[in-house]
């Protein structure tokens, strides 16, 4: 072998370990690159972009969508999907609304019950996919079409409004000059990854996603643990619920309309792959934040809400190849 042969095979063994290393680079940060580069621009287009108020508003804008994407997390994490999100918001947020009004209970009634709600929806979605095995694409839809047709019925098709101080603190009041939606966006957060990282059923939701027949062979019981993920992402969608009637000050059977998508949008963009197995709490939380940025800097820019929306489907579709482009090197490496 020649010099020139040995020289030419060194150059392609550094040119793929680079390749490779760059390609590790993106897969792990690939996220926070975006989301810097999207804050550096949005501050040159716009000087109010990184005003502190402007700055705790974006955070406040993508509470509700971040919360629900927690839960939309650890189903995704699983191979699932839930397209219930939005009419479990409207369903809770409407049957929440009718126990706050004021003098009547205490503002924990009202939230308690819209988390059980959701819960209990999150329940039948879980059922129908764990014991019924149907699709969850299915199942969810089901519910999806099912939730908001009750929401329409309990409320008659009209908002339900005049609630208590307290009720209306929720999501519009403030705690030493942070919106206490921030808080409650903080600690559930925190909750959510401390189930998905440290506690045996968090092992087993990503056991479940990773290949569920190794699972069950493992000694998972998945049946459980489908059940416990798609109630915890029904609970988190009626927290996200009376979230948002506070926030709008109307339980409004016409809310959350698209926000299944937008929190779906925020789960794959943070990281987690749609084929299961692969996801973190905290990379959901960067991509709400993407969204929150883009949609912030859109609103500061005067662009068009038509044009916002074209957007924000181009950003889910940029977000699914991405993810394809990950599983298909993680493939690669595996070979």
């Amino acid at each position: 072998m020649n010099l020139i042969t040995k020289n030419n095979i060194a150059n392609k063994d550094n040119n793929y370990q680079f390749t490779t290393l760059l390609r590790q680079l993106l897969n792990r940060y690939g996220i926070i690159i975006i989301f810097l580069v999207m804050v550096v621009l949005m501050s040159i287009l716009s000087p109010y972009f990184l005003e502190l108020g402007n700055i705790i508003n974006v955070v406040r804008q993508i509470s509700i969508i971040a919360i629900a994407g927690f839960g939309a997390t650890m189903v995704i994490i699983t191979a699932g999907i839930d397209l219930a999100i939005g009419s479990v918001i409207a369903l809770a947020g409407v049957i929440a609304a009718t126990f706050a009004h004021p003098d009547q209970y205490p503002v924990i009634v009202p939230v308690i019950i819209g988390c059980m709600v959701g819960a209990f929806t999150g329940l039948i979605s879980g059922s129908l996919v764990a014991i019924g095995k149907i699709p969850a694409f299915i199942a969810t839809l089901g519910m999806m079409i099912s939730a908001r047709g009750i929401a329409l019925i309990y409320s008659n098709g009209h908002p339900i409004t005049n609630f208590s101080s307290s009720f209306d603190f929720i999501a519009r009041g403030s705690l030493f000059n942070i919106p206490f939606m921030i808080y409650v966006l903080i600690i559930t957060a925190i909750i959510s990854h401390i189930i998905l990282k440290h506690t045996k059923i968090g092992k087993y939701i990503y056991a479940i996603g990773g290949n569920e027949q190794a699972a069950i062979v493992s000694g998972v019981n998945v049946t459980k643990t489908l059940l416990f993920v798609y109630s915890y992402a029904g609970l988190l969608s009626g927290l996200a619920g009376v979230l948002l009637a506070s926030r709008i000050s109307a339980g409004h059977p016409s809310a959350g309309q698209g926000y299944e998508l937008d929190a779906i949008a925020a789960v794959v963009m943070g990281g987690t792959s749609l084929s299961g197995g692969i996801g973190t709490i905290w990379g959901t939380v960067l991509g709400a934040l993407i969204i929150g940025v883009l949609n912030n800097g859109m609103d500061l820019l005067h662009v068009s809400a038509y044009w916002q929306q074209v957007f924000k489907g181009l950003i889910i579709v940029g977000a699914i190849l991405l993810d394809k482009y990950k599983t298909l090197s993680v493939n690669e490496d595996v070979r």
